[in-house]
């Protein structure tokens, strides 16, 4: 149930990235709903890939470089889908800022709904 109210959330976090920045364009809650599975497939992944072989880097950045994997990470879910348009890298690293505080403020909201007792 919690993946689910997850995911449902996810999207409606997509729109509210749409609707806050206009470097990212998501047609229908459908589209959104798609895109946020997508992302969520690269993160699970992906992304673990991307950090291991960009290790030195990250390092070197002191982490700022994941910055850039999140971006990529969003960028790459757009260019697969056809609801969902970024216009660039810039746009990409906004939108995944914006998102990754939107997933931040859902996980800490659903932690407290779905608590084990």
């Amino acid at each position: 149930m919690k993946i689910l109210v997850k995911w449902l959330l996810s999207a409606t976090a997509l729109l509210l990235v749409a609707y806050l920045y206009s470097g990212v364009q998501v047609e229908s809650f459908t589209s959104a709903l798609i895109a946020a599975f997508v992302i969520g497939l690269f993160n699970a992944v992906l992304r673990p890939v991307l950090v291991i072989l960009t290790l030195p880097v990250t390092i070197v950045t002191v982490g700022l470089f994941l910055f850039v994997i999140n971006a990529l990470m969003f960028w790459a879910a757009a260019g697969v889908l056809g609801g969902f348009h970024v216009s660039g890298f810039g746009a990409a690293l906004l939108g995944s800022l914006i998102y990754s505080v939107l997933g931040i403020l859902i996980e800490s909201a659903l932690g407290g709904l779905f608590a084990k007792k």
